[in-house]
């Protein structure tokens, strides 16, 4: 049985570690088939991208839970990873802006993180 907060939780830890921004996680179970939680995090390079997105690969494979697909790696500006039940959005910062995503999912209630982040 997939547990979707723990592999929430395992991703946000991963982001975290890599000084992830501005963390925030949506929880979409009520307004979207697609997932269960949304996260979003802004990182400030490329390099910082992509360091994220291999912690979080690294951790939830560690973890057994499947990744089933990575998306705008070449670009490195948004990448979205498919975990099933939870999609993660690494952004530069200004592409996060740019698409607000916060703003499209606003019906989505926010997860509270705190005790997640260091």
């Amino acid at each position: 049985m997939i547990n979707s907060k723990e592999q929430l939780q395992i991703a946000v830890k991963a982001a975290d570690s890599k000084r992830a921004e501005d963390i925030i996680a949506l929880d979409v179970r009520e307004v979207s088939l697609l997932a269960d939680y949304f996260m979003i995090c802004s990182a400030n390079s490329e390099r910082q991208i992509n360091a994220i997105t291999e912690e979080i690969l690294d951790k939830e494979e560690k973890s057994n839970y499947e990744v089933r697909r990575v998306e705008g790696k070449e670009g490195g500006k948004w990448i979205l990873i498919d975990l099933g039940d939870v999609i993660v959005h690494v952004f530069h910062a200004p592409e996060r802006s740019f698409y607000n995503l916060e703003k499209l999912w606003s019906d989505a209630p926010l997860v509270d993180l705190t005790d997640w982040l260091d």
